[in-house]
């Protein structure tokens, strides 16, 4: 298979990157800014249009959008998340992954199975809504519904659209106490992104391979 991930230069992407590179598979990494990776930033309508212009006419099996970001982390209710900060996660979160279907979608037309791969989180859930954390939890939330309705509208061309709980993962953002490595992370998409289908399109899974509730 020939996979293109956003954000392939840390965390959960450099795991996916690594998996897929172990078994034989060719992976088209991007990054914002970082020597040799390709070059992306998934909230410019501009850099979208520079990668698809370089990969125009050639087949892309898989799509895993993966970039994203948490910036509310620390914030308080009472005198914090301010606009900006929605605005800016957001644009990478959700804004980001439909430009990037939507500008690599002809790649995908011409494999014979393609794939959507959207890295969501266990906090888009709302029957799991302890609280806090309001705009990235908005924001998978959003990328969730955003990829549950391209299954809809792209199951009738064959693109098969999966979403996904990676996991509490040991990265820069899911810190040190997280209860799985990357390795863990990206062994398990692996084998998920491989396992999706036009049948299962819509699914909303952990990286384990267990429904995760709405």
């Amino acid at each position: 298979m020939r996979i293109l991930i956003t954000g392939a230069n840390r965390g959960i992407g450099a795991a996916m990157d690594r998996a897929f590179r172990n078994e034989g598979h060719e992976v088209l990494g991007t990054a914002r800014s970082d020597p040799g990776y390709l070059p992306l930033d998934v909230t410019d309508i501009a850099s979208q249009r520079d990668l698809a212009k370089l990969l125009e006419g050639q087949a892309i099996d898989a799509v895993v959008c993966n970039a994203g970001v948490f910036l509310d982390r620390e914030e308080r209710l009472a005198d914090g998340y301010p606009p900006e900060m929605w605005a800016d996660s957001f644009a990478v979160n959700v804004t980001g992954v439909f430009l990037t279907v939507q500008s690599l979608l002809p790649n995908l037309q011409l494999s014979e199975s393609p794939k959507i791969a959207i890295i969501s989180s266990q906090m888009a859930s709302h029957e799991r809504a302890p609280g806090g954390s309001y705009i990235y939890r908005a924001s998978k939330a959003a990328a969730l519904n955003l990829g549950r309705n391209l299954a809809a509208d792209l199951k009738g061309i064959g693109v098969a659209v999966g979403i996904y709980h990676p996991g509490w993962v040991q990265t820069d953002m899911g810190g040190s106490t997280a209860e799985i490595t990357p390795v863990q992370a990206g062994e398990g998409l692996l084998a998920r992104i491989m396992a999706l289908s036009v049948e299962t399109t819509g699914c909303f899974e952990t990286w384990d391979g267990r429904p995760h509730p709405y």
